[in-house]
Parts: structure tokens; sequence; C-alpha cells
């Protein structure tokens, strides 16, 4: 068989005129229904199946690309913390798993934050990228939600955060944990500047994720489909010891019992976006908090009320009136 392969077959391309290699990445198969579709015609529909509606998991960049006027924004450098606090390993080491997550996805890490026009609005976005270790919340993602929040402060735009992740990192154990802390104070900072949080769940939003930046936005958009939640199916299958009803978790449930606000499909997401942006930074100025300051309350009310001037007389006065007051219940009681 050897023989063949290498001396008969490679004879009789080159006798033919041989073959042309063709690249595997021309055709892509729906994790949903199973059909095969041609790469350029995934891309146009923003890798969404057109046979059943799927919607497939997209890259930071790309979500950026596709909810930016013209794809055009500025990224955000986010300084990299500590590398690997708990010298981790498991089968491979922390750093290694780094290195290649690093390689696949041209990201430093598992968080991509931008500012740009939304329908000509200025608007900050943290998008997190599942290919990067399932998008788990490290060190470095909380330092790009912090950075996110005060960069939306600084220009008084909106914040948008598109999550997609498994939740907190493992291999950072406590320190990712810390995250939830951090990353809460982080949105709390954007809403006390009067400015609008707005959170795109995407598929898959679970664990710390969903148990904290997650769920604390004004609005909660999600694309059909997406798996929305903090533990999974079967763990909670177990521990209940009950079957749980058909779609439970996924997006189009989650808005049934009122936890999210909106199921938009991909194509649409940029336009109502742009619309909720605008409902809510109208609103964001007309409520407005006026800052003013003041030299101390005691100053400020007497600046309002004029100093009285209580003489002896009165004292006194109002002294036997007590007292007349107290000899006139006492003889009441007996």
């Amino acid at each position: 068989m050897s023989w063949i392969a290498n001396f008969v077959r490679p004879k009789l391309q080159k006798l033919v005129g041989g073959s042309k290699e063709v690249p595997d990445n021309l055709w892509y198969k729906c994790p949903d229904c199973g059909q095969m579709i041609f790469h350029r015609d995934l891309a146009k529909n923003l890798k969404v199946c057109q046979h059943c509606d799927h919607h497939m998991r997209l890259g930071a960049n790309e979500r950026l690309e596709m909810l930016f006027d013209d794809g055009v924004f500025e990224k955000v450098e986010v300084e990299a913390p500590i590398t690997d606090p708990l010298k981790f390993r498991d089968v491979k080491r922390y750093t290694e798993r780094l290195k290649e997550s690093k390689a696949k996805t041209k990201s430093n890490d598992a968080i991509m934050v931008a500012h740009g026009k939304v329908s000509g609005a200025q608007t900050v976005m943290a998008a997190f990228d599942f290919a990067f270790m399932g998008g788990s919340m490290g060190l470095a993602v909380g330092d790009g939600v912090i950075k996110a929040a005060r960069l939306a402060v600084k220009q008084h735009a909106p914040l948008v955060v598109l999550t997609s992740s498994g939740g907190a990192r493992m291999q950072e154990g406590i320190h990712s944990l810390m995250q939830l802390a951090r990353t809460t104070i982080a949105v709390e900072e954007v809403r006390e500047a009067g400015l609008p949080y707005i959170v795109i769940l995407c598929d898959p939003t679970t664990g710390g994720v969903s148990a904290s930046l997650a769920m604390l936005g004004d609005i909660h958009i999600s694309e059909p489909g997406a798996v929305i939640g903090f533990a999974g199916q079967r763990v909670i299958e177990q521990t209940i010891r009950e079957t749980l009803p058909e779609g439970f978790q996924r997006a189009e449930y989650l808005l049934e019992h009122g936890m999210i606000d909106m199921v938009v499909p991909r194509k649409n997401l940029q336009a109502e976006l742009a619309k909720v942006i605008d409902l809510l930074m109208v609103t964001s100025k007309a409520t407005k908090p006026m800052t003013v300051t003041t030299k101390s309350t005691a100053i400020v009310e007497a600046e309002i009320l004029p100093p009285v001037t209580v003489t002896n007389a009165e004292i006194k006065s109002d002294a036997d009136s007590k007292k007349d007051g107290i000899e006139s219940r006492d003889e009441s009681k007996k």
C-alpha cells in the first residue's frame, strides 16, 4: 500500500497534470442541524446558519466589528497583570495554556476593550472571547472591565459588555473569585456617573461571570439560543433529582420568565443596540445628578436661616410653661 501511495500515485498525478490542493476551511458544518455551509455564505450571514438560524460563536474582534459603525473602533490596551500567581499546574502548566490561547486567538487574554461610535454615539465596549480558555475571568479580565468602566465615565459614554464565558478561571484560584467583586464595583462607578450599562449575553454566559457583571445591566439583550445560567443543567438535575423543563437556561426561557429584556437576532443587534443607547443616554442627560460644592451642612443651614436671638426672659417663660404642663398632667392622673 505504501508503494502505491508513495510511488504510483505521484507518477500518475504528474502524468495527468496533478491536482490542486483544496483548503480545509471552505466548508463548515452547522453544529445544530448538521448542514454544510460555504465559508463566504457563513461570513456574509454573520456566522448564523441559513438553514436552522443557529447562532455560532464569534470572537471578540468579530463582535466589535459587527457592532461599531463601519467596523471602525480604537482598541484599548490592558496592562498584563501577574501571569501565574499560584504557579498552577494540572496536565499542563498554566503558562503553557496561556501561550497556546494567545497563539490561537491573537489576543493577550479573554477580553478586548475598545471605544468608537454606534450610530454616531460614542460608546465603550468590552467583549469576552470564549476561544481564549473558555472566556474565563481572571486578573486580566477584571482589569479590562475596570478599564472599560473608567473610560466610559471619562468619555461620558455608555458601557456595553458582551459576555461569553464559562466563569471564573480556576488556575488563578481566589484571585479569579475576587474579580466578581472588582467588576461589580466597576459597574457601580458607571451607575454613579449616571451612565447606561448594557449587557449583551452571548453563548454561553455561565459561572462567576453570570453571578456578577453579566446580570447587573440596566438592559439585558441576548442572542437567540444562548445558554445563560450559573451551574450546568446536568449539575442542577443531579442536585435536585428532577428533570428540568425543555429549553431551560436558554435565552428564550429567560425572556419568558423576566430574567432578560430582549432576544435579538445577530443581524438586528446593532440597530437595536443603537436604539437602546439613544434612549438611555437621553434619560441619563435628563436625570444627570448636579454636583454642588458646599462648605458644610451647618454653614449651608446658617445661610438659609437667619440666626435667632433668644432672651433670658423667653427661656424662663418656656421652662415655666413646661413645669405647668407636668403639674396639670399629674393632677389629672390623681
